[in-house]
């Protein structure tokens, strides 16, 4: 089966890929960014690979690169947690809409869209399912809103004749990532195994594997109601507790001293503006406000519509950290 999936270049893209070939499809690969594949992957595929380079925007090229394609994997998001950003704003809105006009337009039996656990507005603690109420607020970062408004655009597309659906991942990590731009909770995962991270922060959050993510978008391209979300979570685990786990697999010492929250909320405004020019959003208020939420992932939708279920935390971390030494991350 000829498959697309834009973003192919990104974390979940590349899961998402590697499993696709593995299942001998015909992938059209749609990226600005041609990606690498680890020799692994190429190496025990069934399928075979084209890369396409589009901007997704452009709904007249998009539908040119999804001539003969069944199925559309939709991707590409740009992640912002500021309260404005054009940007994110136009690609994870419009870029959805794009895509899915597209799709209807060559035909293509299925597109399955990524939405975001970030799309639903939950409370502190509170428990998450897809009835859950919606990130309309306009004090929530350009991203949560964004996303949400993205499954509206696909929405409309449906009622024209589209059939799609939006899977909502929560918090990716694991194999297969890219070694030389890791994704927020792999790099932080990694430092730990190196015995670099002396202090972390002990929140709860849940964890989902990327293999598992990709495997529950191709469960719902086949099991999948039209219209309908699924959230695609994994395990409510202790990031600090993680990270110790990462470091005792490499025999190295793990974080020792537990940060409270509202300690790194105070020294936010200070260290923020600095991180920021270094192109990252880690101190920002939206980044420190969903380390503080810990919500609770009700999943029992995908599990029992489309037989999704992750494996546990522990084994995802020890293979997360047999790839940082097959990639010769953990090198002094």
């Amino acid at each position: 089966m000829r498959v697309a999936v834009t973003g192919a270049a990104g974390f979940l893209g590349l899961n998402l890929v590697s499993a696709l070939l593995r299942d001998g499809h015909e992938v059209v690969a749609i990226d600005r960014v041609r990606g690498a594949l680890p020799a692994s992957v190429t190496e025990s595929s069934k399928g075979s690979l084209r890369w396409v380079s589009v901007d997704i925007l452009d709904e007249d090229a998009v539908a040119v690169a999804l001539d003969g394609v069944e199925i559309v994997h939709h991707l590409v998001a740009v992640i912002s947690l500021r309260q404005k950003d054009p940007l994110a704003e136009l690609v994870n809105i419009q870029g959805v809409g794009s895509v899915a006009r597209a799709a209807l337009r060559v035909g293509a039996r299925r597109m399955v869209n990524c939405g975001s656990l970030a799309s639903f507005d939950y409370e502190r603690l509170g428990t998450v399912d897809e009835g859950s109420k919606r990130a309309t607020d306009p004090k929530l970062p350009i991203y949560h809103r964004s996303k949400y408004l993205g499954e509206v655009e696909l929405l409309r597309v449906v009622d024209a004749g589209l059939d799609a659906l939006s899977c909502n991942p929560t918090g990716i990590y694991g194999p297969i990532d890219h070694p030389g731009r890791l994704s927020r909770m792999n790099q932080g995962l990694l430092d730990a195994a190196l015995g670099k991270l002396p202090a972390s922060v002990p929140t709860w959050f849940d964890m989902v594997d990327a293999r598992d993510v990709a495997e529950g978008f191709l469960l719902a391209a086949e099991k999948g109601r039209t219209g309908h979300n699924y959230l695609l979570g994994g395990h409510r685990h202790n990031l600090f507790d993680a990270q110790v786990l990462a470091a005792e697999l490499t025999g190295r010492r793990g974080p020792r001293i537990k940060i409270p929250i509202g300690a790194l909320r105070a020294v936010a405004p200070f260290i923020d503006p600095i991180t920021r020019k270094l192109g990252s959003e880690s101190f920002a208020p939206a980044a420190l406000e969903n380390l503080a939420m810990s919500p609770i992932v009700d999943r029992s939708k995908a599990g029992a519509e489309l037989g999704y279920e992750p494996r546990p935390t522990e084994e995802t971390i020890r293979d997360l950290v047999a790839f940082f030494e097959a990639e010769g991350l953990l090198e002094a």
